[in-house]
Order: C-alpha cells, then sequence, then structure tokens
C-alpha cells in the first residue's frame, strides 16, 4: 500500500470514529438535558443554508473559516467564545470528504504530503488545548485579527498577489523542515478560526510547490487535524450544538454537488463580497472585545 492510499484509509477511519464519537455525546447529552442554554437540538433553516452555501464555495476554494465566523456574527448564532469550537466541530465531516476527494484527484509527493498533515495535527492539537481555555474576550480579539487577516488574503488572491510557485509535487531538505514549521503553525492558528487554504497556498509556493497541491495538504491537514483539535472542544462543551449541526448536515451534500458536479465557477466578484462582510464582522468582533471586561 502507498502512502496516498494509507492515507486515504486512515481518513476513512477517522471519519468513522468522529462521527460515532460526536454522536455518542451529542446523546448523552440530549438523555441528560444538555448544557443549560444550548440544548441539543434540530439546526434551523438558516444554520443548514448556511453549512450548504459555506462549504459549497469552501469546496470550490473561497475557505470556510472567514465567511462562517462571520456569519455566526452577524445572525448571533451562538456567543462569541464558542465560535471556535462550532466552526471546527461543525465543519469536520464536511472537510474529511472534501480530503478524501483531493487527496485522491491531486499529484502530490505522498511523504510530503502525510508530514505535513502530521505536523499540522501536532499544532492543532496545543492550540486547542489552549483556546478552550481562553476568556470571552481574549477570543473575541483574536478572531477579530483572523478576520482582517483572512480579508487582506482574499484581496491578494483577487489581485493575484500570491507567489506564482513551481512544478514540483514535493518537499526535501530545509524546504521541507520550512514547510513543516509553517504547517504547524498554521495548524494551531486554525483552532482560533484563522482557515488555511490561502495561507497553505502562500507556503507551498513559497517553498516551489505546484499551488494546486494546496489542496490535498490544505484539506488533508484540517481533515486529521479537525478530530484532534475537535475532541477538545466537544469535551469541554466550547461549541454550539444546533448551529454545528446544521454546518454538518447541509455543508456535507454540498462538498459532493461542488466537486462533482458544478467543479468550478467565477470566484472573484464573490471574494470582493465575502471581503466586505468579513470586514464588518471584525469590526463588531473587535467593538464587542472592547466592551467586555477584561477579565471575562
Amino acid at each position: 500500500m502507498n502512502i496516498r492510499n494509507g492515507l486515504l484509509l486512515a481518513l476513512g477511519v477517522v471519519t468513522l470514529a468522529f462521527s460515532c464519537y460526536w454522536g455518542a455525546a451529542l446523546i448523552k447529552e440530549r438523555r441528560s438535558g444538555g448544557e443549560p442554554g444550548d440544548p441539543v437540538r434540530w439546526p434551523t433553516p438558516l444554520e443548514l443554508a448556511l453549512g450548504f452555501v459555506i462549504d459549497f464555495f469552501d469546496t470550490l476554494g473561497i475557505g470556510s473559516y472567514a465567511p462562517t465566523t462571520s456569519a455566526f456574527k452577524l445572525f448571533n448564532l451562538s456567543p462569541d467564545e464558542k465560535i471556535p469550537g462550532s466552526l471546527n466541530v461543525g465543519h469536520a465531516i464536511p472537510t474529511f470528504i472534501e480530503a478524501l476527494i483531493f487527496i485522491a484527484i491531486v499529484e502530490i509527493d505522498g511523504m510530503t504530503l502525510a508530514l505535513m498533515i502530521l505536523a499540522s495535527v501536532l499544532g492543532a492539537w496545543l492550540g486547542a488545548g489552549i483556546v478552550t481555555r481562553l476568556p470571552r474576550r481574549n477570543i473575541q480579539i483574536g478572531m477579530g485579527i483572523a478576520l482582517i487577516l483572512a480579508a487582506i488574503l482574499f484581496t491578494m488572491k483577487n489581485l493575484s498577489l500570491f507567489p506564482a510557485g513551481s512544478d514540483s509535487l514535493g518537499l526535501s531538505g530545509l524546504k521541507l523542515g520550512i514547510g513543516l514549521v509553517g504547517n504547524f503553525v498554521l495548524g494551531a492558528l486554525m483552532t482560533l478560526g484563522i482557515g488555511a487554504y490561502a495561507p497553505t497556498m502562500i507556503l507551498t509556493s513559497l517553498l516551489g510547490m505546484n499551488p494546486t497541491t494546496a489542496f490535498p495538504i490544505m484539506m488533508g491537514s484540517c481533515a486529521f487535524l479537525m478530530p484532534a483539535a475537535d475532541i477538545r472542544f466537544i469535551k469541554s462543551g466550547r461549541y454550539a450544538r444546533g448551529p454545528s449541526l446544521g454546518l454538518t448536515l447541509g455543508g456535507t451534500p454540498a462538498v459532493l454537488i461542488a466537486a462533482y458536479i458544478v467543479k468550478s465557477l467565477p470566484l472573484a466578484a464573490l471574494r470582493w463580497g465575502v471581503i466586505c462582510v468579513v470586514l464588518y464582522a471584525a469590526a463588531a468582533m473587535l467593538r464587542s472585545a472592547l466592551a467586555e471586561p477584561a477579565a471575562s
């Protein structure tokens, strides 16, 4: 069995294991009455629609974290301190499916992919442990900054300012070491709600890789790191149950439709719209942080 097939098999096992773990946790919470103010419930039509739209465009390359954070803030779907956990838990299963698709169809050196994924998982495990203990105000500030960074990266993408990259499908030596450190940091930052697609594309291109390799690296990293982080979010209760279910149930069919039916769309105009919404949400998040007591 080659490395790529091994990753696909491992991803299938992870997908099944995470689905069973989260499902069992939800059933247990529902039987016990759930957390006060956040019961285990069926998602609303809005939450399902957001899951569908966000993961549809995520599969085509828009990204999901900044749009989800913006939507949760704009529609007041959960407390701010639960947004990082909600988007990580809610997008996990759709991301598993995206990873299975892109690892299977995009050419990339198997060893490079496996090591980059491992680095991001380690970063996410450490990052989630920190995020689940952060005060509400610190999370608001972190997400506000993350949204501003996302808007900058979206702008760079629209203006074709990303490095061009080359035709290399793998890394070795010093470049591999730099890539592993970079993906470790990106994995840690993802637990705070900083999306990985644009930063991964910049990282791989700067290291001389073909820009298309960003898809399996980013999707594979997300798919394997999300359970590592999500177990901590689920155990701590630091996520919103209904909205997270909405992202999962709405997003899963959207991924399949985008990948196998639509495949591509002109996305530049959409990104400009996303930039406006993300900047508005960033301002709202930082305004909330200023109004929040420093010790909360």
